[in-house]
């Protein structure tokens, strides 16, 4: 096959040399439409709709080398689609005997879902792979650091301590849920099979007693699911793989936003294991795993915005609602591929400096326990008094330990982590 020549990745450096990138790549997608068509004979052969020898010679030819991407891309646009040049070079080879059991009975969109459902399975295996791994080193870094105190924070301010290892077991509770929601996608894609209006109609004039068990059987040849009706305007498995790609790519995104803003140098509590370096500054090691994450993360919810969209399919098959789901749908398979690849990265060489944490816990001067403290005034001073009290050392920047109405407090910030522990113990349980 000869490839085409937009697939190099230039300017997509967070999926470029991924797995999800070899798997959706104009090459991998010709490769899915050759296996549909394949497939689909052999399953009327097995039904007895075609001779054994149509379905080994279509078989064989279409696993040949002998399709030109470049040219049926550029012979697509007559027809709105790759199917039917495809069709056309396939029955060439496979000759004048068994050539008119390709494609039988079939319309390309057929072929063109199904053949997506198999680039998608193919991209999802190694995906729920990297997932796994990040899950693992994300629970090491969790139980590692269980109660290393750090400050929480929210709307950009110190708020209460809180602590690494709880932190890292939220971002492995999110990996862990974008996980169950890819595998539950991966184990439901199904082949699509419904001819020129979904009706099967086609197979039976071509001799199927029961056409309802050819996608059956199709399913069967592919490693697919065989779907309840033919889906061609009944978009549910598009949905749920946007769905699920749009919650990986955001959940992976949430871990990196993180990163990046611990890794700032006026924070650093953590640092991206290899950073990368910059074309004018010599001294930066920028945390370029997360930029790309995070990349993804922007990008992921507007093409899931218009695969759900697409929903919305009129009649027996739209006009341009099918035809837009395809580059977008590639588009999020790459980045949910490549944020997965580059989250094993960030996780397994986060480096995570507990002394770091534990010295910005001090520079509100004890007031990131105000919380705490303010319940423990409150008997004494009253609720209201409390608050205007704390409320005046914490403007005036003093530290709260120079207060005399809290010299018999307890002012250590590590000793205000909460349920952190145990929270992180019950989090790291799940599997």
């Amino acid at each position: 096959m000869t490839a085409a020549p937009d697939d190099t990745g230039l300017l997509g450096p967070g999926w470029a040399g991924s797995a999800a990138a070899s798997a959706t790549s104009d090459e991998a997608y010709l490769r899915a439409l050759l296996d549909a068509e394949a497939a689909l004979t052999r399953a009327q052969a097995a039904l007895g709709l075609a001779p054994a020898e149509a379905a080994t010679a279509v078989t064989e030819a279409a696993g040949s080398d002998g399709f030109d991407v470049r040219s049926l891309a550029g012979r697509a646009r007559a027809g709105g689609n790759p199917v039917i040049p495809l069709v056309a070079d396939l029955t060439q080879a496979v000759g004048d005997a068994y050539g008119p059991y390709v494609h039988r009975g079939a319309t390309s969109q057929d072929i063109m879902d199904t053949a997506t459902m198999l680039v998608a399975a193919r991209t999802l295996e190694p995906v729920l792979s990297d997932l796994g791994r990040t899950a693992r080193a994300l629970s090491r870094l969790a139980a590692e650091h269980r109660d290393a105190a750090m400050p929480g924070r929210t709307l950009t301010q110190h708020a209460v301590p809180t602590t690494f290892g709880l932190k890292a077991a939220g971002w492995r509770s999110l990996v862990l849920d974008a996980r169950d929601r890819v595998r539950s996608v991966r184990e439901s894609l199904p082949v699509q099979l419904g001819g020129a209006a979904g009706t099967l109609a086609a197979f039976g004039a071509y001799g199927a007693d029961d056409p309802t068990a050819l996608p059956v059987a199709y399913a069967r040849e592919l490693g697919l699911r065989a779907p309840d009706l033919p889906w061609h305007t009944l978009r549910t498995p598009v949905a749920d793989l946007a769905g699920c790609l749009a919650f990986t790519a955001g959940a992976l995104g949430k871990i990196a936003v993180d990163v990046l803003t611990l890794s700032r140098t006026e924070i650093a509590e953590v640092a991206e294991g290899g950073g990368g370096g910059s074309s004018a500054m010599p001294h930066k090691s920028n945390p370029v795993r997360s930029t790309l994450i995070v990349s993804a993360a922007r990008r992921a919810p507007q093409l899931a915005a218009t695969l759900y969209g697409s929903l919305a399919a009129e009649d027996e098959r739209p006009a341009g609602a099918w035809h837009a789901e395809w580059e977008p749908l590639r588009d999020l398979l790459r980045l949910a591929g490549g944020a997965a690849r580059d989250a094993v990265d960030l996780a397994e060489g986060l480096r995570v400096r507990p002394e770091a944490m534990r010295a910005h816990l001090d520079l509100t001067g004890g007031s990131i326990v105000s919380e705490r403290l303010s319940a423990e005034l409150a008997p004494v001073l009253g609720r209201a008094r409390a608050k205007e009290l704390l409320t005046r050392l914490a403007a005036e920047g003093r530290p709260l330990a120079e207060a005399p109405e809290l010299a018999d407090l307890d002012l250590d910030p590590t000793h205000y982590t909460g349920s952190a522990g145990a929270l992180t113990d019950r989090a790291l349980e799940r599997r």
